[in-house]
């Protein structure tokens, strides 16, 4: 049971009411609308985090997977679990993230290394550089940066979904991402 209580419709101004009104029905972004001087910002950077982006979306579902499970949050596990399949992060994949088994021989290397930093980016607040020295043999300054992003804002979701034990009652598949001319905000 959430924590909090809906927010009063009537409390929330015209303009995000016509940001939310945008979007499916969800009960994060529900949430969320407490903070009604930032919730369409949020969305906002959720649209880049699959719109913007330099990084592919392989590797985003990999950090999000791996934010999810290191942040215990079964809310954006459950919501990326079928993304990351459409994205091509494959069964054997998502199980060894979930196991927390990030030296298995099984995982690509390059997997392999951007799974450990985003495990340890999550873990503690610095990295060792022999693992920031693999991860930036592997991606551009520029995928660095979003995939810190990345990390950020899927931890900052995951810790509102689960403070505040936020409901999951939608669980988004491989739909288009794009859908009626408007793009979902997961």
């Amino acid at each position: 049971m959430p924590r909090l209580t809906d927010p009063d419709p009537n409390a929330i101004p015209a303009d995000v009411r016509d940001v939310l009104a945008a979007l499916p029905p969800d009960p994060m972004v529900k949430m969320l609308t407490h903070s009604v001087g930032t919730v369409a910002l949020f969305i906002q950077l959720a649209k880049a985090q699959f719109t913007s982006l330099e990084l592919p979306a392989r590797s985003r579902e990999l950090v999000i997977l791996t934010v999810a499970e290191y942040a215990g949050c079964e809310f954006v596990a459950a919501q990326h679990r079928p993304m990351s399949e459409a994205a091509g992060v494959d069964q054997r994949t998502r199980d060894i993230i979930s196991s927390r088994d990030l030296d298995n021989p099984g995982l690509a290397a390059d997997d392999r290394t951007l799974i450990r930093f985003a495990s340890e980016v999550v873990r503690s607040p610095r990295v060792p550089d022999d693992l920031f020295d693999e991860v930036r043999g592997n991606l551009s300054e520029r995928e660095i940066v979003e995939v810190l992003q990345v990390i950020g804002y899927y931890w900052s979701f995951g810790r509102v979904a689960t403070v505040l034990n936020v409901e999951l009652t939608t669980v988004y598949g491989d739909e288009p991402l794009l859908t009626g001319g408007t793009e979902r905000a997961d």
